[in-house]
């Protein structure tokens, strides 16, 4: 009589990778010429980013007044896209820092995408308050430094200043993180240049030896940063969340905004780190290293985070009906029945019964299917934050003042600018760095092999002392 041997649960790289393997694999997008597929994106990617740049500086010149804004909507598609842009941004430190701490190894393989989809989402979002204002010269006023002002200073009850303090300490450490990170990798990249690259990739990797005290205080400083980071996730979005909360408008002063808003972000944040790596594994050919087992992961996240935000909805409405307060209610109602009912309905489908499909094994791990959901979903969080915004403003206190708000080219071609700058800013970081951390993945790779070595060492004892005891 034999014991069954422990199962060796699946390997997070596939392909049985020697660390050699490891760094040409994920060293060679930095190394090779682009493909045809990377010079399109990026030739359409600076196009999109042209022109926004364009609508941006047609907005400095001409000022707020050629946006559609009006006395009853004052904020539209700029605090729209400032939230959703922000929400898109946490997930990278998320992946990055709760997982770390967390200790866990499915992260190495979507991780430093992440971290640079966190960077480059936040300084999107970033454009919108500055420019929101109407007159972004003017912008240094809200920053807190010793001056001449006498008593003009920045008023610290408003959340948008919150807003700035919050978003600015999210940026510099995730900034931060992200870059301890990519040290190790800089130097091995650095080590296979030549002439100007390694010139360049030894001023990128601070003089990285590879020493113990080098790995010693890399490893100390990567779990200090996630620990300061891991706050973060939650802070930063709850202080967006304040900006409507704090207010006394019906639909906005809520306690669960929150909540709602740093699940949300979450929910969000995933489903574009599986648009960008799902092309990303095929354009770099990295289907080893980000693999189906990655993709499920991140669609368990996907599911859990949908439903909050689902129940989040629901609740809202339970709250705005036993409330009994009529304003709260027909704000509600509004929502749904009102002028904006197909934003409010493509919010629901995208948001709440889209990501429903991952309940399903087969589809947590279709390629397809995991792909659209991540369109879908981020257009339901757009959705999302059109709703709260132009919806609740549309319809206040008096129908004489009720407006319908449509944006106009400039508006959009900012947000379709931001769009074109986060995508050049992501094609030249596969072009700069590893998209995989190579020294995490060998890392996983060593004690992978230690842990399957240890797990047939105790199934081949277990079957021996049975045997033995059996005979």
């Amino acid at each position: 009589m034999h014991a069954p041997v422990a199962p060796v649960r699946t390997p997070l790289i596939e392909g049985h990778k020697s660390y050699h393997n490891i760094t040409e694999d994920l060293c060679a997008p930095t190394e090779k010429a682009p493909s045809l597929a990377w010079i399109i994106a990026f030739v359409v990617s600076v196009a999109t980013m042209t022109f926004g740049l364009f609508s941006l500086a047609w907005t400095i010149w001409f000022g707020i007044g050629s946006w559609n804004l009006n006395r009853t909507i004052g904020w539209g598609y700029d605090i729209t896209n400032f939230v959703w842009w922000i929400g898109i941004g946490h997930a990278g430190t998320l992946i990055s820092a709760i997982l770390l701490l967390f200790r866990q190894k499915w992260r190495t393989g979507v991780n430093r995408a992440a971290e640079a989809m966190t960077i480059f989402a936040v300084i999107c979002a970033g454009m919108f308050p500055a420019t929101h204002t109407g007159r972004p010269w003017f912008d240094f006023f809200m920053f807190p430094y010793p001056n001449t002002r006498g008593p003009l200073w920045v008023n610290f009850n408003s959340p948008l200043l919150w807003d700035l303090f919050a978003i600015s300490t999210y940026f510099t450490v995730s900034l931060l993180f992200w870059y301890t990170g990519l040290v190790p990798d800089f130097a091995t990249v650095r080590d296979r240049a030549v002439g100007f690259r390694k010139k360049l990739y030894n001023v990128l990797s601070f003089g990285w030896t590879g020493s113990a005290k080098h790995w010693q205080r890399w490893e100390a400083l990567s779990l200090v940063l996630a620990g300061l980071a891991t706050p973060l996730v939650l802070s930063v979005h709850t202080i967006v969340s304040f900006d409507f909360a704090t207010s006394v408008i019906p639909g906005w002063h809520t306690t669960i905004f929150p909540p709602y808003f740093v699940a949300g972000a979450i929910f969000s944040g995933f489903a574009m780190v599986q648009t960008l790596m799902i092309i990303t594994r095929k354009i770099l050919n990295l289907q080893q290293y980000i693999t189906i087992n990655h993709i499920e992961s991140m669609n368990k996240v996907i599911l859990l985070t949908g439903t909050i935000v689902g129940v989040a909805y629901l609740t809202e409405l339970f709250i705005a009906w036993y409330s009994g307060y009529l304003y709260e209610q027909f704000a509600f109602f509004n929502r749904a029945m009102g002028i904006y009912w197909w934003s409010y309905f493509g919010m629901m489908a995208c948001n709440v019964l889209s990501p429903q499909l991952f309940w399903v094994k087969k589809y947590r791990r279709s390629i397809y299917i995991t792909f659209l959901m991540s369109i879908f979903v981020n257009i339901g969080m757009w959705f999302e934050r059109f709703v709260i915004i132009a919806t609740t403003l549309a319809r206040d206190y008096l129908p004489s003042s009720w407006s319908y708000y449509t944006p106009t080219w400039v508006e959009i071609g900012i947000y379709v600018g931001t769009l074109g700058i986060f995508f050049t800013l992501y094609l030249l970081f596969t072009r700069l760095a590893p998209v995989v951390a190579v020294a995490e993945v060998k890392h996983i790779l060593k004690s992978a092999g230690d842990q399957y070595i240890g797990e047939r060492a105790k199934g081949t004892q277990g079957s021996e002392a049975i045997h033995e005891s059996a005979h």
